[in-house]
């Protein structure tokens, strides 16, 4: 069977442009023109993977409140952010709100179906090694954490944390040669997106820090390293 794919979109040229280049790629695609729209939808059945715009009609956050409520209801869902609101703020907020990703429009049909096949092979590699709960026998150790580079998999003592893909690429960076400083350019070109900025890796480090505090609330491996970057320090 197909994955599906879900395209909450209000231009109706675009929704068809996307809905069809996915299609192509062997897809199930349902695309929606609303919040309301994509939430009946969702009511149904949820997708395999969601792309959201931001503004849809008059709602100016309609993709953020969107976001919320399906990560709500699926926490390892992927979502992906298509908007021409690239302001840094509007990124921050789609990536403390648990995004995959977040692409700025216009962008080849072509990138965008081969960001959707990436994210998918990442979540179906995270469902087959994830039933005991952490990472395969092929990933690394460092102290407490183990990492999966195969299936983006993060365990701290012996319990999983539900990384997205930039954050997985940030944190692998990060332990490369623990102990040692990571500059932000480094953890810039780790993320594989445009437009980044030091309040973006903050960001993306300030949600790395509390998924492992959540399991771990005494968490201190990840240092600041003030106007530099971040230092692991393994214990």
């Amino acid at each position: 069977m197909p994955k599906s794919i879900a395209i909450v979109e209000d231009d109706a040229d675009q929704r068809e442009n996307y809905r069809d280049a996915i299609t192509k790629k062997g897809y199930s695609v349902r695309a929606y023109g609303s919040r309301r729209e994509a939430l009946a939808g969702f009511d149904d059945s949820l997708p395999d993977l969601v792309i959201l715009d931001i503004i849809l009609g008059e709602e100016v956050d309609a993709g953020f409140e969107l976001c919320r409520d399906l990560l709500a209801r699926s926490p390892s869902l992927p979502v992906i952010f298509l908007t021409e609101r690239i302001e840094e703020i509007d990124k921050i907020s789609g990536l403390r709100l648990g995004a995959w990703d977040y692409l700025p429009k216009p962008i080849s049909l072509d990138y965008l179906a081969e960001r959707i096949s990436s994210l998918l092979r990442i979540n179906a590699a995270r469902d087959q090694n994830s039933s005991n709960g952490t990472p395969s026998q092929s990933g690394r150790r460092i102290g407490e954490l183990m990492l999966d580079q195969e299936a983006l998999l993060v365990a701290w003592k012996g319990q999983q944390i539900d990384l997205s893909g930039t954050e997985f690429r940030m944190l692998a960076k990060l332990v490369r040669v623990p102990g040692h400083a990571v500059s932000y350019e480094t953890l810039m070109n780790a993320t594989m997106q445009s437009l980044v900025t030091n309040n973006t890796i903050n960001t993306h480090m300030r949600n790395i820090r509390k998924k492992f505090e959540r399991v771990d609330p005494e968490f201190a491996s990840i240092k600041s390293e003030y106007g530099y970057g971040y230092r692991w320090v393994a214990k």
